[in-house]
């Protein structure tokens, strides 16, 4: 199934607070819940003004769905066609 990079524009994301975090994950979380297994959220960061997330999901239109759903910003979506990391050098 592919991964996703979402790129959302979140002013002063950095400044979020713990309440805050937990509150759009639980939202999300809620929307994930409804829109069933086909679509998951592996995990997010939070720079200063924006909010990376990988998600695992059949296509992006599903991605674009649980944005809507949640009224979280889809800035941009990306999917991701390889993973590297130090390992990677090794062969």
């Amino acid at each position: 199934m592919p991964k996703y990079l979402i790129e959302r524009e979140i002013p002063d994301a950095g400044k979020l607070t713990a309440d805050d975090l937990q509150g759009i994950s639980a939202k999300s979380c809620s929307v994930l819940k409804n829109m069933g297994p086909a679509i998951q959220w592996v995990e997010s960061y939070v720079t200063d003004n924006k909010i990376y997330c990988v998600y695992i999901a059949p296509n992006e239109e599903m991605v674009r769905e649980h944005a809507q759903q949640g009224g979280f910003p889809a800035n941009k979506i990306s999917e991701i066609r390889r993973i590297i990391d130090p390992t990677t050098a090794e062969g």
